[in-house]
């Protein structure tokens, strides 16, 4: 079983996405502030973002965000964090995320998650980083990535063993839960990076 101390969550900053993505992010702060794991994110002021942040705080958990200079000169941060980590580029920001934490999840979101999760995935697939990335599917967002992918592997534009980089969950309770179950991924797993 995974030791988590550290979760990097990845999500929208978007104000105008369905309740029900607002609803898992509140309740992955939940059960992430009773298992007592900190939450690290991008330290958004708005969006999924804010709702997983804030339900952590409320939860007597703490949250460490990582934002750019820039964004929060432009006043991106939400500014009750338990502890802000500032850096002079994003990415700075996306390793230093990946660095601290045990595990990834990766909830719905735009060109910035995806970009986010899509890294973490590849960067497990070169072998430069062994920690359990799951992707929580609420409302089946993520159905067309994963037949993407699923594509690219049978075209052999990828191995069928890099389908199993990430774990598929649907409620915010199995995401937490595979966590401590995914076995680390082997760094030989480099040897394979290419097809």
């Amino acid at each position: 079983m995974n030791e988590i101390k550290n979760v990097c969550v990845y999500c929208a900053s978007s104000t105008q996405v369905a309740p029900v993505y607002f609803d898992a992010a509140s309740r992955l702060g939940e059960i992430l502030a009773s298992q007592g794991i900190n939450l690290i994110n991008g330290a958004g002021c708005q969006g999924l973002m804010r709702s997983v942040s804030d339900a952590v705080l409320a939860g007597g958990g703490t949250v460490t965000g990582v934002i750019p200079r820039f964004m929060v000169e432009r006043g991106w941060h939400h500014s009750g964090l338990t502890r802000l980590v500032q850096t002079e580029t994003m990415h700075e920001r996306k390793r230093l995320m990946i660095d601290m934490a045990d595990g990834i999840i990766a909830l719905p979101g735009g060109c910035g998650t995806l970009e986010e999760l899509l890294e973490a995935i590849t960067w497990k697939q070169l072998g430069l980083h062994p920690k359990p990335i799951v992707v929580l599917n609420t409302n089946r967002f993520y159905d067309p990535l994963l037949e993407l992918l699923r594509q690219a592997a049978d075209q052999k534009f990828m191995r069928e063993q890099h389908m199993n980089l990430w774990q598929m969950a649907y409620t915010p309770e199995e995401a937490v839960d595979l966590l401590y179950t995914i076995p680390y991924w082997s760094k030989e797993i480099c040897k394979f990076a290419a097809i």
